[in-house]
């Protein structure tokens, strides 16, 4: 009891400090249990026991017999059905040509490569090899979120790592579940009659089981035949009964029936899906804080020792400093990415849970089959996660200063709201060289966003779902443009410090308004309009114009008349450079106002010199 007690204690301790510190959870995770495991047995216990035993010769511990095994096959299934769930058809589609070859050319040499390696260094079967090779090609978004959290970027390197992590996740494990296939079935290593039909029969039955089940489940929720309260555990019961069923049919086609499962709904029309996913998350986050407690205490010392050696040192630093900056150069080759950035993405690809997870899966069930050298998987790939993650926790923002890709200055802009003035004026920072990302709750205005080719996020503002999106990094200005008080000012206290480092505006109220005097610093635009103001010259002028300044005294002779004029809303000034500087209904001139400068202004066109007629 105090055993387990303590797995779930320490393991939430783990997912905390790695919070606090922004680290990846993988690295406490490990080294906890690395510590209570085979360091506590050889250093710290008179007996030479472990203070956390999973399984010990066989019949003992928390897990005895088979039952470590079944609880990471178990565990390992949820995990890769979130992974599937992520995995969207459009999002592939959509695809630069830059991520789309990391996730195909990239990993190919990343799977050749190592495997080469690991047989040319170790002397490891090519089989074994190859098995290596295809654990260490997943990166994964919770190892790389973390780190690359607090780092501003520019947003093409930022969208470059994260969706390589999400999407080589499930592809990753799916390669890996396949070469262990292979290696399982029967036959001399794994090339005869009947192991080829074996691995059919693995492919054919976890494929059919995951795409049957995700459309019986999709149909059952659709048709409310599962009550509210009911439905994320009906849900984790199905993915365990699809894995179950399948093993059944074809042993070892479980992992890959989850994964294809978690794909067809993650890209059906399952209406409560992020309920699902973020159900699946929570228990992801609690699985793998006992998981890899576990997975860590499990090895013993001997198993460390295999890796006391120089070959560890070479495998390691070819893998990190040859084979992933030739798969990053060629998957790049002819892209617009500068050297540079080629050179950051090249160091950042820690390995993560997936690959450690599956190695110690796969490792122990090929060390009961008597594998020769199976012994090497599991520490072998956790010496690749541990090294990577640790390499790159720590030296990530330091190389990002080295090789010049560290942003000096945010300059991206975070829109709260995709109203139309929200997205008239998002199309022309866009347009005139910005990153620009708006966010609602609201499906139409965010579907009417996309369709005008804008970056538009659907999320509410009183979740967390923007902590970890690391695409925001270059973000520094805040505008909060919604039609409510209260969720502009809520925007504004929440994000203001993550997301409005360079300036963090709102629009002001029909109450302040009335009374200037108490015109907000972060006011935006002029002390005549608010959101209703906006929305009617919108809907009016749909169109943003520019005007060419004179002097100072042109500039304030121009903000006069807008401000008499209800068809006008100063909106920016823009210098000889093209910089963009917002203007503020607060009582504070623009310091700089040259001739070339130019007004920028939503409404009707004019050119300064008409009569304009006074507000009402």
């Amino acid at each position: 009891m105090l055993e387990l007690a303590g797995i779930i204690i320490l393991g939430i301790l783990a997912q905390w400090v790695a919070w606090k510190f922004k680290i990846p959870a993988i690295l406490p995770l490990i080294l906890i249990g690395l510590l209570v495991g085979p360091i506590a047995a050889a250093y710290f216990s008179e007996d030479g026991s472990k203070w956390i035993e999973p399984v010990w010769n066989g019949k003992h511990g928390l897990f005895p017999g088979e039952g470590l095994y079944y609880f990471v096959s178990l565990a390992i299934s949820v995990i890769l059905f979130e992974g599937g769930l992520t995995l969207k058809r459009s999002e592939i589609r959509s695809l630069g040509p830059v991520i789309t070859k990391l996730i195909t050319l990239g990993s190919a040499i990343t799977f050749f490569g190592a495997g080469i390696l690991a047989n040319v260094i170790f002397g490891l079967s090519w089989e074994l090899s190859f098995l290596f090779s295809a654990l260490i090609i997943v990166t994964g978004p919770t190892v790389i979120t973390p780190i690359l959290r607090n780092i501003p970027l520019k947003k093409d390197i930022s969208t470059v790592l994260k969706w390589e992590g999400i999407l080589i996740d499930p592809i990753g494990a799916l390669v890996a579940v396949l070469v262990f296939e292979f290696i399982s079935v029967e036959g001399d290593g794994g090339f005869t009659k009947t192991a080829l039909i074996e691995f059919g029969k693995i492919i054919l039955f976890g494929t059919t089981f995951g795409f049957t089940f995700a459309h019986a489940l999709a149909f059952v929720i659709n048709k409310k035949l599962i009550p509210h309260y009911l439905l994320n555990v009906v849900s984790l019961s199905t993915v365990l009964l699809v894995f179950v069923e399948s093993e059944i049919f074809a042993h070892e086609s479980g992992l890959l029936a989850v994964v294809v499962m978690g794909m067809v709904l993650g890209n059906g029309k399952l209406k409560n899906i992020k309920e699902i996913l973020y159900f699946k998350e929570s228990l992801s986050v609690l699985l793998i804080s006992i998981l890899f407690i576990l997975l860590a205490a499990n090895i013993n010392i001997e198993d460390l020792m295999l890796l006391y050696t120089w070959k560890t040192v070479i495998l390691f630093a070819v893998i990190v400093f040859v084979i992933r900056p030739l798969a990053v150069f060629l998957s790049t080759w002819g892209s617009k990415l500068k050297f540079n950035e080629k050179l950051f993405i090249s160091w950042v690809g820690p390995r993560g849970i997936v690959a450690a997870g599956i190695a110690s899966l796969f490792g122990s069930k090929l060390m009961k089959q008597g594998v020769e050298g199976a012994e090497y998987i599991t520490p072998l790939v956790f010496m690749i996660v541990l090294g990577t993650v640790l390499l790159n926790a720590t030296t990530a923002r330091l190389f990002a200063r080295i090789v010049g890709v560290f942003l000096k200055r945010s300059e991206g802009i975070l829109i709260v709201g995709a109203s139309q003035v929200s997205r008239l004026i998002g199309n022309y920072l866009e347009e005139n060289g910005r990153h620009v990302v708006l966010i609602d709750s609201n499906q139409t205005n965010i579907e009417l966003a996309r369709a005008e080719g804008l970056e538009a996020i659907d999320t509410d503002i009183y979740s967390n779902n923007l902590d970890d999106n690391i695409e925001l990094n270059d973000v520094g200005f805040l505008m909060a443009l919604t039609g409510s008080a209260d969720i502009n000012n809520f925007a504004i206290d929440k994000f203001r410090d993550q997301f409005g480092e360079s300036g963090f505006y709102r629009l002001i109220t029909a109450s302040e308004i009335e009374t200037p005097e108490n015109s907000p610093e972060e006011g935006l635009f002029s002390q005549t309009d608010d959101f209703n103001s906006l929305t009617e010259v919108a809907r009016k002028y749909p169109e943003i114009h520019e005007i060419t300044l004179k002097s100072r005294d042109h500039y304030e002779g121009l903000i006069e008349l807008t401000n008499n004029d209800p068809d006008i809303i100063p909106l920016l000034v823009k210098d000889k450079r093209g910089v963009l500087e917002i203007i503020s209904s607060y009582n504070k001139a623009i310091e700089k106002i040259e001739e070339g400068y130019k007004l920028v202004y939503l409404g009707k066109a004019f050119n300064g010199n008409e009569k304009i007629a006074v507000k009402s």
